[in-house]
């Protein structure tokens, strides 16, 4: 997938829900799942809705706090940016 033809907030949102999925599997809050990486819970919060676009050293640090080897974050969040696409080319037929 070429990440430079979609729009940056879909990218977000799919990286913001992979994210809150697996944070969910985990039974953590958000306030957890920030203690542990040491990010503010608020800032969590913002990477699941897709409104921050972070460092990377911020979402290494997540995605190893989640315990999660990163191609499988990878994998995951790109399943997120199709199914996202999918909706959007089922909302543009209507």
């Amino acid at each position: 997938m070429d990440i430079g033809s979609r729009p940056k907030d879909d990218v977000l949102v799919a990286l913001g829900r992979t994210v809150r999925h697996l944070r969910m599997r985990r039974g953590w809050s958000q306030e957890r799942l920030g203690a542990l990486a040491r990010l503010h819970r608020n800032y969590v919060g913002t990477i699941e809705r897709g409104e921050a676009n972070g460092t990377i050293l911020n979402l290494l640090r997540v995605v190893r706090t989640l315990g999660v080897p990163l191609p499988v974050f990878a994998a995951l969040w790109d399943r997120y940016v199709h199914a996202g696409r999918a909706v959007q080319d089922v909302a543009r037929a209507r």
